[in-house]
């Protein structure tokens, strides 16, 4: 019996019970994850390394990236993504222990409702992540950084750090802000779809 659960919500994630679902499915398993994952790497993986000021000291290159990255984009993303799926895991996971298939989900009022509640959880948690990432991170990449290091240096309290491949960075915030407005606005689209499939059920006649 456990292996069937396991079944169901192996299932129920891959193949959502709508097809803006699927799509959205298809969306942020596959394009997102690869672009954060292979492209990310490439702008961000050695940033730390390239990150230097003036004077041009280790402790201070240290001091002045972690404040200028209180948390490196590639973790916050990836949380992101992790947080957001949580979700529809969880709507599964009762699917799979209620014996419910993906087909009878939006014939079933209750499970309806939670597949739905489970779609705003996750608009909730990407304009969560939207207005963080705009906090953290802001919309554009400056090519210089002014560091304030009054804590660590006694003879000057600001330097003046450059950031590696700033452009590129820029790119990637617009490509990231735009992912995640994609995913809003399916979600959005996919309850509106769920309603009218529900409306669909109801205007059935009984045979």
């Amino acid at each position: 019996m456990s292996l069937n659960y396991i079944k169901n919500f192996y299932e129920g994630c891959l193949r959502p019970p709508t097809v803006i679902g699927q799509f959205h499915t298809l969306f942020f398993g596959s394009v997102r994850t690869f672009f954060l994952g292979v492209l990310g790497f490439a702008v961000y993986g050695n940033e730390a390394l390239h990150f230097s000021c003036d004077p041009d000291k280790r402790e201070i290159n240290l001091y002045c990236y972690n404040q200028f990255r209180p948390i490196t984009p590639q973790v916050f993303w990836a949380l992101q993504l992790c947080t957001v799926f949580v979700p529809g895991a969880v709507f599964h996971l009762y699917a799979a222990c209620k014996n419910i298939d993906q087909d009878e989900i939006l014939q079933r009022p209750m499970s309806t409702v939670f597949y739905i509640i489970s779609v705003l959880l996750r608009i909730i948690l990407e304009v969560l992540a939207f207005w963080l990432q705009s906090h953290l991170f802001g919309f554009l990449v400056d090519p210089i950084y002014m560091c304030d290091v009054s804590a660590l240096a006694k003879i000057f309290n600001i330097s003046k750090c450059m950031v590696p491949e700033h452009f590129e960075k820029t790119i990637f915030l617009s490509a990231m802000y735009t992912f995640t407005i994609i995913t809003i606005l399916l979600c959005v689209a996919e309850i509106f779809e769920i309603l009218f499939r529900r409306l669909g059920y109801l205007n059935q006649p009984v045979t």
